[in-house]
């Protein structure tokens, strides 16, 4: 009965790699190993549980249900061996291995990319695999171990840990004020170009309650970047964070209105997946985050 056991776990974190990823190719990527392997190991779980997991096309691959009820059984099992590796490893606290890292772009290039290069020099067998994208990857499915999210959170299925804060301010060039004058109230944001990011919408807090109003303006950029370089040429308001506009706040290339309405300072944070044991080497590059964020 062992054997036949043994016999039928052959495969199953091949096909498990296969049904998260919808692809041999990117299983094989994840694994490290090759197409070829994560085919042939597949098909020994088929061929000994005697049903189909897969429909294989040229174009993608899906589950058949008996493999969408086979995953959602044996995930948990996977889960619970890979709780049981950390666990292990973990008695031994060594920082080894590949830590799987997503963060927004430009505050990735800025921030978070360097704070990983002194991280990787301090531990030398450790390796960071960093994805820089503004859209909001699922940990899970992606199998990434921190997520850097910026502002607001709503993902309740992850755990948080809030590394540092940012504000927001509002602010023009002053060429654009003497041309279109200054707001003074929320109210008078429809009056002018409001550069946008992400949101069609900016965050104040008025009278001790937090306020979003609708904005409009000629330039929308998931780009802070892109955004600051526009109000720097004088084409309309914007809402960024300090790390983008302090400098030129301090230096009067811009200048801050509707100050009394800024809003209170907001979280960054480290995201991580609830359902998982965190290991030695995530909780290392947590805390280092957490100590060296503000250095930048």
């Amino acid at each position: 009965m062992r054997e036949k056991y043994m016999a039928i776990w052959e495969g199953v974190n091949e096909f498990a790699c296969v049904a998260e990823t919808q692809s041999f190719t990117l299983a094989a990527e994840r694994l490290g190993v090759s197409v070829v392997k994560v085919s042939r190991k597949v098909a020994t779980l088929e061929a000994a549980l005697s049903v189909k997991l897969l429909h294989r096309t040229t174009r993608k691959v899906s589950l058949t249900d008996a493999g969408k009820l086979y995953y959602q059984n044996c995930k948990p099992l996977i889960e619970g061996l890979e709780q049981a590796e950390l666990a292990v490893t973990d008695m031994q606290q060594q920082a080894k291995g590949l830590i799987r890292v997503t963060a927004p772009t430009t505050y990735g290039e800025r921030f978070i990319g360097p704070i990983i290069n002194d991280f990787l020099l301090l531990h030398p067998q450790l390796d960071v695999e960093l994805i820089l994208t503004n859209r909001q990857l699922d940990l899970i499915d992606q199998n990434m171990d921190v997520a850097i999210r910026l502002g607001q959170l709503n993902d309740s299925s992850m755990i948080a840990k809030r590394l540092s804060s940012r504000q927001l301010y509002v602010c023009a060039h002053p060429e654009y004020i003497t041309k279109h004058g200054e707001p003074h109230t929320l109210s008078e944001l429809n009056q002018h170009q409001c550069l946008a990011g992400t949101l069609s919408h900016w965050r104040f807090n008025e009278n001790g309650k937090a306020r979003t109003i609708q904005i409009k303006g000629r330039l929308s950029c998931n780009s802070g970047q892109v955004l600051y370089d526009s109000a720097i040429k004088g084409l309309g308001l914007v809402q960024l964070p300090g790390y983008y506009v302090q400098q030129a706040l301090e230096q009067g290339k811009l200048v801050e209105v509707l100050r009394r309405y800024r809003e209170s300072t907001e979280g960054i944070w480290a995201l991580y997946p609830h359902n998982r044991q965190l290991s030695y080497k995530v909780k290392l590059f947590i805390e280092f985050l957490e100590s060296n964020i503000d250095r930048y």
